[in-house]
């Protein structure tokens, strides 16, 4: 095993959080409709709390409106209780078979925790990658001391896993500042 290996096993592994980081981005709520804002809402389906997503189809048919098309009928009320429950301040109506979920447009304040709350997923997932760069730097000092590299190569693979780090870093505050900059847009 060399430094080069370290480093090849590092990158999937910051990709992979750099995919989380998008992935939590989309569920923030911005001034538009989007489907990806429901997929953190659980129901209670028949005791077992399920994701949206698995009982209904979910539709932007309007920028300010998302319509959920429960598969069994029986669940509308629980996929708008299990809406109007979570976190996103939203306030859904149903006709029996359609829940409509009007998107109201963000107030000021509104605006400012969604941008704090951007700010701690931006920050959770830095330190993951922090965290990623601190284990290859550990791997990388236990070959040099198991005589398995050299200081030369031990101080490149340092230097390569520091890039690693500034690189998907710069990249968690590009995705942040966009997704900042599309909350505050009114």
């Amino acid at each position: 095993m060399s430094e080069k290996d370290v480093i090849k096993d590092t990158k999937p592994r910051m990709d992979t959080v750099i995919e989380d980081f998008r992935r939590k981005l989309s569920t923030v709520r911005t001034g538009r409709a989007a489907i990806s804002l429901l997929d953190s809402v659980l129901v209670d389906y028949y005791g077992t709390m399920t994701p949206l997503s698995q009982m209904a189809s979910v539709h932007a048919p309007e920028p300010q409106m998302l319509t959920v098309q429960p598969w069994d009928q029986t669940q509308v009320a629980a996929i708008e209780k299990a809406v109007r429950a979570s976190d996103l301040g939203l306030n859904p109506s149903n006709d029996g078979k359609l829940i409509r979920i009007p998107i109201p447009p963000l107030t000021e304040e509104r605006r400012k925790q969604l941008a704090k709350q951007v700010h701690e997923i931006a920050e959770d997932h830095r330190t993951a990658v922090r965290n990623i760069r601190r284990d290859a730097n550990e791997r990388l000092k236990k070959m040099l001391k198991d005589k398995q590299i050299s200081e030369d190569n031990e101080r490149d693979g340092l230097e390569e896993v520091q890039k690693l780090t500034n690189t998907y870093t710069a990249r968690i505050d590009d995705l942040s500042k966009s997704k900042e900059t599309e909350i505050t847009s009114v």
